[in-house]
């Protein structure tokens, strides 16, 4: 497998993860954001919509974070990333769209380009941006770990959930938000912190970082 990523993308963290949870052996082939690596006449060839993570599989691409984890999970099933329950499985789903529906896309790379090239934002303004999304966000993860987790965010063992949760924490300290009312994720990064396959995944750990 090659996974076609960039080392600070939250969505190519959430993948690293899951290959990594699963005990899967990958190169790794950087695409720097930054560069414009994504708008090559090659990349595009892999990925017509110019965005990471890519898979590559056996002659086949894979495109769209979310995809790439459930076919993890399909082809890859043990450790289990989804509960056995379908009524389980279902709510650990939705806290990964939580995040991945409903945080992440608002405060990627390209959406912070707009604001500061289209809208004249400055890098508080970004921040806040950022915040408004993530806060509100966390606010309602919090309560759903509550609810359902033990010591991760579903359960006492990593989750789909788990590997979106990481990267927006990540995400959010690089967007200076306060995650003070948030004690129940950040045990969940705690217990990551320790963790083999998320301590691999971290991008300060990856052959592209700076």
């Amino acid at each position: 497998m090659i996974l076609h990523g960039y080392w600070r993308s939250g969505t190519s963290y959430r993948t690293r993860i899951a290959l990594n949870l699963k005990g899967l052996n990958y190169e790794q082939h950087g695409v720097d954001l930054r560069r414009g690596d994504q708008r090559s006449e090659t990349y595009l060839r892999l990925n017509p919509q110019g965005l990471v993570p890519a898979l590559e599989i056996d002659g086949a691409v894979l495109t769209q974070s979310p995809a790439i984890l459930e076919w993890l999970e399909e082809t890859h099933p043990a450790p289990p990333l989804l509960p056995s329950d379908p009524v389980a499985r279902a709510q650990v789903r939705a806290m990964a769209a939580l995040i991945g529906c409903d945080i992440h896309p608002l405060n990627n790379l390209r959406v912070g380009k707009a604001l500061r090239e289209g809208f004249g934002a400055d890098q508080a303004a970004v921040d806040a941006w950022a915040a408004r999304w993530i806060t509100p966000g966390f606010t309602a993860l919090e309560a759903l770990v509550a609810r359902h987790g033990d010591g991760w965010c579903f359960g006492d063992a990593p989750t789909l959930a788990d590997c979106y949760l990481i990267p927006q924490i990540y995400s959010a300290r690089r967007f200076h938000v306060a995650l003070d009312a948030f004690p129940r994720l950040l045990a969940i990064e705690t217990a990551a912190d320790a963790h083999p396959a998320f301590q691999a995944a971290h991008p300060d750990r990856q052959p592209d970082a700076d």
